[in-house]
């Protein structure tokens, strides 16, 4: 096989081999390195480097190191010799620190078979990423394209950062942990804060520590974890503004820090997390282990491709091509055991290291994909190392459960224990709300808790905890455009509005969009946001809502604005001083919803729950839109609330079947204007009769005890 390497550079001498077996043991490491931990780790006692590469069918492996001042060619070169330096399906070395002064930054030429029949797509000239660089330097010359050609990408592509960060003072405060207090925030790092009106400090608009400026407000609103859209290394020049197409699962996105610097990323986020942490907020990442940046088999070669196709990734049948579960151009290799390993280290790293409290696994059944690509719901390999990892016992473990081949929403997806993204939820809410037929049985259901997803009976003994509830998130309308756009309206996206859900069960109030909105219309709209807002939160279950849908935020009816970095994604804060009654409302929802502990059970409420129609039995005909209920909160130390739901576009009497019409106070009514729609104790008046009027489309809530 050819090498490609430079006769000008230093090459820095191989591990002896012909001696090799008479050096002292404790020196066999020293020299030749080890193949434990993989990437790159500061040996202190020796003064020097470890180097760990894992390739199964590379023939040749070369180490490259650059200096600050040429990030195009190496400064110090290693040719890794197979009879010292690799063990099993490992290639390692161990570099002294005083022979490399001027080395900063790091990455691999391997090479091996090129038979595209095979599998193998090797390219001695590509210079490579370590799969486990902790930090990730784009040079000025970055260039996607040159990865794309085949050929030498040197100085066009990324390198990992070869220093090693400094310890980071934690101290010793605790780690929040909610339980039916547990109310999940989804944000993105740069839409939160990006957009001029944010308030925060220019520097840090669209950054980690632009989220720490704005912890007083998530406080103020009440809820109690945030769940970040991707925080792992992009592809600057991938197009993905959500993150979702990830090029390292160990580095924190440059771009997130306030100077883009790799460097100040990891220590921007562990403040953060320390400042979410003080604030008694919980930290959940959304991580993607289904699919890299490197896409289809026309795609960049940036590392995975280049260090060992096969290993990585699923391949069709005639192996040139990539199997595409995700829809993003390739799938990784989940099944395969050193892509598992990778993957247990990198939920291992943003635990131990950075101090997150969960993980949202983003296409989490791609878990379930044997070798082959056939579906294994027995026990797929991933899925049980990870639930039975001891050192991530306490943490949240949440599944999107479906990929586009496969949907195992609820007791079909393996993770017995784990939550999940209940998208039946969202469904079955937003029929109703909407307006739809038939739905008032299935609205039951998910108000208790969607045992019929999480059955708590034997053997498995599921929890309605579990469920995480949501009508809207990053993916699809957000919570304003629900209620304001029949249609998609994608066209910005470049796809010829093909992109993007045509099922967003929306309705917008008889108004496509907001030009000219009329004043009616507007009013029946906040009263659906807050029809769809109560529903979430008197839910049994965990609630998630999507960051700026408690001031009506609007992606201007794109429901899949996954590359538009500008304001039609970035979260415009004057909408919050415009639309204050939304905003107290959400608050006062979730403050409601801590205060009534027997709401968010980890059992389902059973004989503690009773179901009523209007002045009788519950009408669960196919043209009933009306339903209450009364929960009983004694056995949870909480009072009584009484739930009077009209889905009807007329207004109807409700009979308040349970206690006497003085013992109940009305507390929520969304058919009020605010402040009249969320009453505070000072304004609490009881019932003088046993009869209630719900106006068309609205919800009303009573308390007792």
């Amino acid at each position: 096989m050819t090498r490609c390497m430079s006769d000008q550079l230093p090459v820095l001498s191989p591990a002896p081999t012909s001696h090799g077996a008479d050096l002292p043991s404790q020196q066999w490491h020293a020299v030749e390195g080890t193949p434990s931990p993989l990437g790159v780790t500061s040996v202190e006692d020796e003064g020097a480097y470890n180097f760990a590469l894992y390739s199964e069918f590379a023939t040749h492996v070369a180490l490259l190191l650059y200096s600050e001042l040429d990030l195009s060619i190496p400064t110090y070169e290693y040719v890794l010799d197979p009879l010292a330096n690799k063990t099993g399906r490992i290639w390692h070395c161990r570099v002294k620190a005083h022979t490399v002064p001027q080395a900063r930054y790091y990455a691999y030429r391997v090479d091996g078979p090129r038979e595209t029949t095979e599998g193998h797509r090797f390219d001695s000239q590509k210079v490579l990423l370590d799969p486990y660089a902790r930090c990730v330097c784009f040079p000025t010359g970055f260039s996607r394209q040159a990865a794309r050609e085949p050929g030498s990408n040197a100085g066009r592509t990324p390198l990992g950062l070869l220093a090693q960060e400094c310890s980071y003072e934690w101290g010793d405060e605790g780690v929040p942990f909610h339980t039916s207090d547990l109310v999940i925030y989804e944000l993105h790092v740069r839409g939160f804060t990006r957009h001029a009106t944010s308030g925060v400090t220019s520097a840090r608009r669209g950054t980690f520590m632009g989220i720490v400026e704005k912890i007083p407000y998530l406080k103020e609103l009440g809820i109690t974890a945030v769940e970040l859209m991707p925080v792992t290394q992009q592809d600057p020049e991938e197009g993905s503004y959500w993150g979702y197409m990830p090029l390292s699962f160990f580095s924190p996105h440059h771009e997130y820090a306030t100077e883009g610097k790799p460097l100040d990323a990891l220590e921007e986020f562990r403040t953060m997390v320390k400042a979410l942490h003080a604030a008694g907020i919980e930290v959940i990442l959304d991580v993607v282990y289904n699919h890299t940046a490197e896409g289809d088999e026309n795609g960049p070669t940036y590392s995975y491709r280049g260090v060992d196709n096969r290993t990585y990734y699923l391949l069709q049948d005639d192996r040139t091509r990539y199997r595409d579960d995700s829809r993003t151009g390739n799938t990784l290799n989940c099944a395969h055991p050193y892509v598992r390993k990778m993957i247990l280290d990198s939920v291992r790293f943003w635990r131990e290291e950075m101090r997150v409290d969960g993980f949202r696994f983003d296409l989490a059944s791609i878990f379930t994909r044997n070798e082959d690509g056939t579906v294994n719901l027995h026990d797929p390999p991933v899925v049980a190392e990870i639930s039975s990892a001891p050192e991530l016992e306490r943490i949240r473990l949440i599944a999107e459960a479906w990929d586009p081949a496969s949907y195992q929403l609820g007791k079909s997806f393996p993770g017995i224990s784990w939550l999940q993204w209940n998208g039946q939820f969202r469904d079955d809410v937003r029929a109703f709300v909407r307006g739809d037929p038939d739905m008032v049985p299935q609205l039951m259901t998910r108000l208790y808790g969607s045992c019929d997803l999480f059955p708590d009976d034997l053997p498995n003994s599921y929890r309605p905890y579990q469920s995480v509830n949501y009508v809207t998130c990053h993916d699809g309308f957000s919570l304003y455009d629900l209620v304001s756009y029949n249609q998609k309206h994608n066209e910005i996206n470049g796809h010829d509005n093909r992109d993007g859900t045509d099922n967003n069960l929306s309705w917008n109030c008889g108004w496509e969009g907001n030009d000219d909105l009329p004043p009616q219309v507007l009013d029946l709209r906040k009263r659906q946001v807050k029809n769809l807002c109560c529903l979430l939160f008197l839910s049994n279950g965990t609630p998630m809502f999507s960051a700026g849908d408690e001031f009506v935020n609007t992606h201007k009816g794109n429901n899949n604005p996954y590359n538009q970095d500008n304001e039609i994604s970035w979260l415009n804060w004057d909408l919050l001083n415009r639309n204050q009654d939304i905003f107290r409302f959400f608050k006062s929802m979730i403050a409601f919803r801590k205060s009534h502990p027997s709401i968010a059970r980890s059992l389902y409420w059973r004989d503690d729950v009773h179901w009523y129609g209007l002045d009788g039995k519950p009408d669960l005909s196919h043209d009933s839109h009306t339903l209450a209920y009364c929960l009983h909160g004694s056995s949870h130390h909480d009072g009584d609330i009484y739930v009077m739901i009209n889905g009807w576009w007329q207004d109807v009497t409700f009979t308040v079947q349970e206690g006497q019409a003085h013992e109940w106070c009305p507390v929520i009514d969304t058919g009020k204007p605010s402040p009249d729609d969320f009453r505070t104790a000072a304004d609490h008046s009881n019932l003088q009769t046993g009869h209630y009027l719900v106006r068309e489309r609205s919800i009303a809530v009573l308390v007792r005890g």
